[in-house]
């Protein structure tokens, strides 16, 4: 039986809660425990207050740009380089004072280190790709009770960042070659859903009308006149307001410069940033914070990491142009370089992650690498000054010897929520008490037992 984000349950093969190793499951209790106890001895006061109290949000970012590894790519051989028999000259092992970095593999993003942080003690909750994937971008176990109601981590950004939809012209959330099968904005409204592109660069898709802008707005005019009496009244409810205030939105985004701008780019750039679907996704989001029409929150998805065979002849082959790895360096090494020269990058997070990570040391029998728990995570921008490195795994990268922050354990997809709003200056511990389950809905769960990764920035 599959869920709502078409996980099966039958198949599941990870860590979950019950199975957290006995001094994680331990530091858990006691910060659930410190946490009611704190409710208990002050009556009266709700738990949101209570929650709230501690919370420093770091703020060192107005956007945010996840780029999303589907298909969970090896640590190994990227952010967390191990080398051994198995890894090819082409890589280029280079130091960048404390980071190991395949130089060969990714140059465009070595040229950038000083503004990149690895994060090397991250650790997935499942090996199974759905149920993972929906994990990070929830921020939260999707098949727990609430998670049918929990809303993507860039809705709730919008939400808390995208002011009125008025005052906007693209929506707060934009997903870049995503496709439509990510999580939506849960129980909050439908303006902080993701809107999804697939950028070619020659304009926003479905914008124009076929009649052209005069006959086009002439029927647009005739639907606000009809439509005077209900705006005014609100007679019809609020879906009914809601459905105007898009039809108002959409037309903003209609024979409109600025926007046309956002989505058109030169062949140079096409170019440049490697010619792919990929590079063309990371142009627009450059694009998006540069015309600043609103957008603050941009995910970009990057799939074929699931290399069970041949990874070192196929997406991990460093001296071809257009393998996987080549590809998304062109993307982000370009991205990150862009956005330094307009003055954007300080003001702009930028992070890389999968599901989860590869197995380790010698590849399998095809050649490839399976799924594996451990995982690291490419952090940029946002004022954080590289190249930093937080934690350590083991030789082979198979588990954290260092944590390398200050909660001393695994990192896990609630910490990295919680990093994303801190620095977005949004408080991670809110709890809002508007969710229809009236359970109160918390940003990230856990009672206090997840928090943001500020060593990124000390």
């Amino acid at each position: 039986m599959k869920d709502r984000f078409g996980f099966d349950w039958s198949k599941i093969q990870g860590t979950l809660f019950w199975r957290r190793p006995h001094l994680e499951r331990r530091m858990f209790l006691r910060h659930a425990v410190t946490a009611v106890g704190g409710y208990i001895l002050l009556p009266g006061r709700p738990m949101e207050t209570v929650a709230r109290a501690a919370a420093e949000p770091i703020s060192k970012a107005k956007n945010c740009i996840f780029v999303q590894m589907n298909g969970g790519a090896s640590h190994v051989d990227t952010f967390d380089l191990k080398e051994g028999p198995w890894t090819p000259a082409s890589f280029n092992p280079t130091w960048f004072e404390g980071l190991r970095w395949p130089q060969g593999l990714l140059p465009k993003l070595a040229e950038q280190m000083d503004s990149v942080a690895v994060v090397r003690s991250v650790r997935s909750w499942a090996a199974v790709h759905e149920l993972a994937r929906n994990w990070i971008q929830l921020g939260r176990n999707p098949v727990a009770s609430t998670s049918r109601i929990a809303p993507h981590i860039g809705s709730v950004v919008s939400l808390e960042l995208g002011g009125k939809a008025t005052e906007r012209t693209l929506p707060t959330f934009m997903a870049l070659n995503t496709g439509t099968d990510i999580p939506g904005p849960g129980y909050l409204a439908p303006e902080n859903a993701p809107f999804f592109v697939s950028p070619g660069g020659a304009g926003l898709p479905n914008s124009l009308h076929r009649d052209g802008p005069a006959v086009f707005d002439r029927r647009f005019d005739l639907l606000l006149k009809l439509e005077e009496h209900e705006r005014a009244t609100n007679e019809l409810g609020p879906g009914t307001a809601e459905m105007q205030q898009f039809n108002l939105n959409a037309r903003m985004l209609m024979y409109n410069s600025k926007v046309d701008e956002t989505f058109r780019f030169s062949n140079e750039d096409r170019l440049r940033y490697g010619n792919t679907a990929f590079g063309n996704a990371c142009i627009t989001a450059r694009n998006l914070l540069r015309t600043n029409l609103g957008t603050r929150f941009i995910q970009i998805s990057v799939g074929g990491w699931d290399n069970h065979s041949a990874i070192y002849q196929g997406a991990f082959n460093a001296a071809n142009q257009n393998s996987l790895a080549r590809q998304f360096d062109n993307g982000v090494g370009n991205l990150v370089a862009d956005l330094k020269r307009d003055g954007l990058l300080d003001s702009t997070l930028v992070f890389c992650m999968g599901e989860f990570g590869r197995t380790v040391g010698n590849p399998n029998g095809q050649g490839g690498r399976d799924h594996f728990l451990q995982q690291a995570v490419l952090f940029a921008g946002a004022g954080i000054r590289g190249p930093k490195v937080i934690g350590s795994t083991n030789d082979l990268g198979a588990s954290t010897s260092e944590p390398g922050w200050s909660r001393e354990r695994d990192i896990r997809a609630e910490d990295i929520e919680a990093t994303v709003y801190s620095a977005l200056g949004i408080d991670w511990t809110t709890v809002r008490r508007d969710d229809p389950l009236g359970r109160g809905f918390e940003y990230v769960p856990g009672q206090g037992f997840y928090g943001p990764v500020h060593e990124l920035w000390s």
